[in-house]
């Protein structure tokens, strides 16, 4: 893949990633400062912002994780826009997990055990009732 398509691609991700975290995709200035508030290293200009949205660069490695973990999506599908080893052993019929899986299940996994029980229940019974349609 030719650098010009890489930052062509990384740039959709990073727009898909914004707007399931329910962020401007188009939107530097509140790239930048959202950014930077999690950012522990030198921050980024709205015009490095714009870079990155408009497929112009791809951040450092640092602030691509940085990015990611904000995000709440795996860094390297980011950058690479893949996560197939994470999903070593899978069954070939399973699907791969999108970001906006990650960051569910990463929402379930902050739960309590007694809420992450009652949400495994309610889950249950929505794939019971989805069945006998």
């Amino acid at each position: 893949m030719n650098s010009s398509n890489e930052r062509i691609q990384f740039c959709k991700r990073l727009q898909k990633a914004l707007a399931d975290a329910d962020y401007s995709q188009d939107s530097p200035t509140q790239l930048a400062r959202e950014f930077n508030l999690c950012f522990a290293g030198n921050p980024v200009t709205v015009h490095a912002a714009r870079k990155w949205l408009q497929g112009e660069s791809i951040p450092t490695q640092e602030k691509l994780r940085a990015l990611a973990e904000w995000l709440e999506v795996p860094a390297e599908w980011l950058r690479f826009g893949s996560i197939e080893g994470n999903n070593a052993g899978a069954s070939e019929q399973s699907p791969s997990l999108t970001p906006a899986d990650i960051k569910l299940v990463n929402s379930i996994k902050q739960l309590d055990e007694h809420h992450q029980t009652v949400l495994k229940e309610i889950l249950r019974v929505l794939v019971r009732t989805t069945r006998k349609k």
